[in-house]
């Protein structure tokens, strides 16, 4: 008789890493720790790699591994985990994800059904797309030349349905694809069309529409899993993270949250553990914003529901977790509430996400509802206004786009849309807002782009034109 050994997912944390090894960074980005003065240290030397060893000879197969965390997300038996509890080099063996029953109970995912609320094919009009980026005036920056050029992104989702054939997309822009996941099928194939919908508001291009950011190259990274909800997605996640870091990413793009898990014992309280240091994932994303990426986190769909706050990692810190509003700037229903659960604004900002427009696997233009959508618009135009100031750092951006937002300094009192609707030429003109404005003529990168101080206005010489803050020519 053939016994069934189950095997179950454990995060599996070392004692120390050991030897010193050499910082897991790619020339890109030391190269960018070195020029916005951020030091290496040790959440940067990869996990030690005779502890893993150790496992592998136990039999025990490493999924991943997290540099930041010094630890591993491994499969074996719960024989093997008590094992493993016991060597000298483990702090702690965690489960987090129970495979003993291949059907699981009805799922209780929040994110990535609800970030698809309704799809539909789009209104006959010539630029489509021109509503959602009006928003936040990203037109003027796109037409002053900044489109996302030199700027680095991920895009990290569920499924990237041919992604790599769609006519929208310049291939040559994304640089690779990495899948953290344990599902069997390809990278392109049948796992879900949901990231590349979000890449298409960041890089499509086709009649009638336009990307926020189309000159950016980026890495498409899958860390959602299509049969389960467990929390070793959270450390997919984690992963993806690190591997962003690690390529000298800029901007993170992520449409995905955790709350609800298909074992009830690992869901999150809202209450308490929203407060961006209860999870890996929520951690890990405000350590990659202090390395120097921009993270961007969809809010979530839940403002109709009963669970109505946001989830893990958009309570992290440092990031940007973003809502979703309608064209006419009314926030949609469904966009989940915060604060944080120790009492953070959050989302920080919104953009369109109620009857978004984006392209499908099909290759056509439709619209849909879910803060998925709003998240990659404003990565996009986040990387757009980067691109335009490519000496500040990710703070730097981060703070600019928040205090363009059109509430700022105030913000939403019911807690859906946070300080607002940031605008993208007010965010690139503003004066430096972790300097000030020192003297009455400052250089931009652009060397032929001038900010001047003309009694209290500020305006904008380029190519011999005079624009205000508002992107309007002035005669």
């Amino acid at each position: 008789m053939l016994t069934l050994i189950i095997l179950f997912i454990y995060f599996v944390s070392f004692t120390d890493k050991g030897q010193t090894g050499q910082p897991a960074l790619s020339e890109r980005a030391v190269a960018q720790r070195a020029k916005w003065h951020i030091a290496l240290d040790e959440l940067d030397e990869p996990v030690n790699a005779t502890y893993l060893d150790s496992l592998r000879r136990m039999g025990i197969k490493v999924h991943h591994t997290s540099r930041w965390f010094n630890g591993a997300t491994v499969e074996m038996s719960t024989t093997k985990a008590a094992q493993v509890e016991a060597l000298s080099f483990v702090a702690e063996v965690e489960m987090t994800r129970d495979d003993s029953d291949p059907i699981y109970s009805p799922r209780k995912r929040i994110q990535e059904s609800g970030f698809r609320i309704q799809e539909s094919d789009v209104r006959i009009q010539t630029n489509w797309t021109d509503d959602q980026l009006e928003l936040f005036n990203l037109p003027a920056l796109h037409e002053a030349g900044f489109e996302g050029q030199g700027i680095l992104m991920t895009v990290c989702d569920g499924g990237f349905y041919k992604a790599n054939t769609l006519s929208c997309f310049r291939q040559e822009q994304e640089l690779g694809h990495f899948d953290f996941t344990d599902d069997t099928d390809g990278f392109y194939g049948r796992t879900g069309t949901h990231g590349t919908e979000c890449l298409s508001t960041i890089s499509g291009i086709q009649d009638g529409y336009y990307g926020a950011a189309t000159r950016a190259n980026y890495y498409l990274m899958r860390s959602e899993e299509n049969d389960t909800e467990s929390p070793k997605e959270m450390d997919n996640l984690v992963a993806a993270l690190e591997k962003a870091d690690s390529l000298g990413v800029n901007v993170f793009s992520v449409s995905l949250g955790y709350a609800l898990f298909d074992n009830d014992a690992w869901s999150l309280n809202k209450r308490t553990d929203l407060d961006g240091v209860t999870t890996r994932v929520s951690r890990a994303a405000t350590i990659a914003a202090r390395k120097g990426m921009l993270v961007c986190v969809a809010a979530g769909n839940e403002g109709n529901s009963d669970w109505r706050t946001i989830s893990a990692p958009a309570d992290a810190d440092s990031i940007l977790t973003v809502g979703a509003v309608d064209t006419d700037s009314l926030i949609g229903s469904f966009s989940s509430y915060g604060p944080s659960s120790d009492g953070r604004v959050k989302p920080e900002v919104c953009a369109v996400g109620v009857q978004a427009t984006l392209i499908n696997p099909s290759g056509t233009i439709v619209t849909s509802n879910g803060t998925s959508f709003a998240t990659p618009l404003l990565a996009g135009m986040a990387a757009s206004l980067w691109s335009a100031l490519p000496d500040e750092n990710a703070m730097q951006i981060r703070e600019r786009i928040i205090r363009s937002a059109h509430l700022y300094p105030g913000q939403d009192a019911r807690n859906q849309m946070g300080y607002g609707i940031p605008d993208a030429w007010k965010a690139y003109t503003m004066p430096n807002p972790m300097e000030g404005l020192e003297q009455s003529e400052v250089r931009s990168q652009n060397s032929e782009t001038r900010k001047v101080l003309r009694g209290e206005q500020i305006l904008i010489i380029r190519h011999g034109h005079i624009y205000n803050l508002a992107g309007q020519l002035v005669k």
